[in-house]
């Protein structure tokens, strides 16, 4: 279709569209050449001759069916409008554009990582504070605990009495009507945290099947520079300053990509092998000699930080502030040993920027992992035995303390670790030059985060709104800390494979262990007797239990009861949906196997 061929064309144009239905005069719209300006201009008319037609019914359409429509065209109207805009609205689009721009795709992924987990953490504190939260609001008492402020960094004190943590919530079926619906707090505790992981667990899977399939499987990876060539520009563009980044972002990515075309292999003497392997395996002895000092320390500290605790006074805010000792030596150990780390791959010189940030990443979750490891060793096997009055208050406050410390470190690592560095680079020892961004220690102290806070939703289940909130202002510190203080890696490499890496260290590592801790702390682990919807059972599961014998009583849902006891206790159940999803991964491998040899076949036949 033709735009402004004249006046007699544009009517019968207007015309042709106004009788279509509203489906296709869409369709119709979409598939005409020109701007969005001109769409715009001819959707408006289009608009407006509907209009004037109903309007010439006269008498045969009503009043009131007359003001329908107008009000339909109007919210329509607003609604194109809205569409048009929204991607103004669209959190962190342009900025994300800027950094992949100016650093490459490698410092791009950590910020998409940051992003989806910010995400992540949103549909978390809505899921929590809708079904456990809001009702609790209707059976709360008073808090009689003043508050001094000190509570900000301790989570003691005012918090202890409030629904940031497990103890606030009760035991007891809120009914604010009489003889009318009730809600069970104890199912709705463990159901929304059970159901809560079950969707955190799929939603993790299906984000690695769809960067798997993208960035690994591709059939079309062997025409991607041709594809970014000649077929990406967006010829919508208009403004200037949005064409000179999309300009500098292609530019960047098709630099990345023959980087690695061009990439040449170094090939070493057995001398200088057998040098670079040695050096290799001292790094790696120094490495893991350092986390496993590191775990020890923490233990021992967390072990004398509780006996201290419990001589002191435990509503005594001065007593608790002492507690902040263990968060404060472990994310200094958790900020300080990756600069070590980063040294260390300095050294060894590997052959590309990828290999080294893959092992400091590698060295990294071993040092987090561990020390969390040591944490929850100490959670559940001794502050759980400990004679406090509520041991699940308790192990929220530190969790609470650790993602706060972790919170400050983080932003204290972009002033000392970037600022002061760029200052010292650029004036005193301008050898050194700006900062590179180092991807491999701050992604790390993403899953580091992430994974504090999965396993603290059990005893304080607004923490993911409390990390929503810190991720956030990560996000736009080290944005503004990246564009003023570091400078684009020296070497241009593509990591197009990174994101699904980083998806998959916090899959395995992070959320199998933390469910793997949620899973002793429900099943194994007696809740405490004074405080927290479980209190006087045996377990949290035992609420579970007790709930199926009441149904057994009834009729109606026979099919809970038979589900309960065929499915969800079964072994044989788990057995064979164990062996379902073995054939399913094993072919889906053979399908992976078989892209990537027509892959192979289609390049050979290419280059031939």
């Amino acid at each position: 279709i033709l735009f402004f061929h004249g006046f007699d064309a544009e009517k019968d144009l207007i015309g042709s569209l106004a009788s279509m239905s509203t489906s296709e005069r869409i369709k119709a719209i979409q598939k005409m050449r020109g701007t969005m300006k001109q769409k715009r201009e001819i959707r408006n008319k289009v608009l407006k001759e509907i209009t004037e037609k109903s309007r010439r019914r006269g008498t045969q359409v009503s009043c009131c069916t007359q003001c329908l429509q107008e009000t339909a065209v109007s919210f329509r109207r607003f609604g194109n409008t809205i569409s048009e805009y929204f991607h103004l609205l669209w959190v962190w689009h342009k900025a994300l554009k800027i950094i992949g721009a100016e650093f490459g795709t490698s410092v791009l992924s950590y910020f998409i990582f940051l992003k989806w987990l910010l995400n992540f953490n949103i549909f978390s504190f809505l899921i929590n504070f809708s079904f456990i939260t809001i009702p609790q609001f209707l059976a709360a008492e008073p808090n009689n605990l003043s508050f001094t402020g000190l509570e900000l960094l301790t989570g003691a004190g005012y918090f202890q009495q409030t629904i940031l943590y497990y103890g606030f919530y009760t035991n007891a079926t809120i009914s604010k009507i009489k003889n009318g619906p009730s809600y069970n707090m104890q199912l709705a505790y463990i159901f929304t945290v059970g159901i809560h992981f079950v969707i955190c667990f799929l939603i993790l899977l299906f984000s690695m099947a769809k960067s798997f399939s993208r960035n690994f499987i591709n059939p079309q990876a062997y025409s991607v520079n041709a594809s970014k060539l000649l077929c990406t520009w967006d010829f919508n563009i208009t403004n200037e300053k949005a064409v000179r980044l999309k300009q500098k972002n292609l530019s960047t990515q098709i630099k990345e990509h023959l980087t690695e075309v061009n990439r040449e292999v170094v090939n070493f003497s057995v001398t200088q092998r057998i040098a670079r392997m040695g050096v290799h395996l001292l790094s790696w002895f120094a490495s893991l000699g350092t986390a496993v000092a590191a775990c020890a320390g923490v233990y021992f500290l967390s072990i004398n930080n509780l006996e201290l605790f419990m001589k002191g006074h435990q509503n005594d805010l001065e007593s608790q502030a002492a507690m902040l000792v263990l968060p404060l030596v472990a994310t200094l150990l958790n900020t300080f040993t990756p600069f070590f780390y980063s040294w260390l791959g300095h050294v060894e010189r590997f052959q590309t920027p990828g290999q080294q940030i893959y092992v400091t990443i590698a060295r990294n979750i071993i040092l987090k992992i561990s020390i969390v490891g040591i944490l929850c060793y100490y959670w559940l096997n001794i502050v759980s035995a400990s004679e406090s009055q509520c041991w699940e208050t308790l192990v929220g406050q530190d969790i609470y303390r650790l993602v706060l410390v972790d919170f400050i470190f983080c932003l204290l690592g972009s002033f000392f670790g970037e600022f002061l560095r760029r200052i010292i680079g650029t004036t005193i020892c301008v050898s050194l030059g700006q900062p590179e961004f180092d991807i491999g220690r701050n992604v790390l102290d993403l899953i580091y985060a992430q994974t504090l806070t999965w396993i603290g939703i059990l005893f304080s289940p607004l923490l993911p709104g409390i990390q929503m909130i810190a991720f956030a202002i990560v996000f736009y510190v080290k944005k503004v800390s990246l564009m003023r203080n570091c400078q684009p890696p020296r070497k241009i490499w593509r990591t197009a494979q990174m994101t699904t890496s980083f998806l998959f260290l916090l899959f395995c590592p992070s959320f199998l262990g933390v469910l793997s801790v949620t899973g002793v702390t429900v099943w194994r682990l007696k809740p405490s007797e004074g405080c927290g919807p479980f209190r006087g059972l045996s377990s949290m599961y035992a609420a579970v239990s007790e709930w199926i014998h009441t149904l057994d009583n009834y009729t109606a849902p026979k099919w809970v009861v038979w589900i309960y006891h065929n499915l969800i206790t079964s072994e044989l159940f788990f057995f064979i949906l164990s062996g379902i999803v073995l054939i399913i991964t094993y072919l889906y491998q053979q399908i992976i196997q078989g892209r990537k040899t027509m892959t192979k076949f289609l390049r050979k036949q290419i280059s031939n």
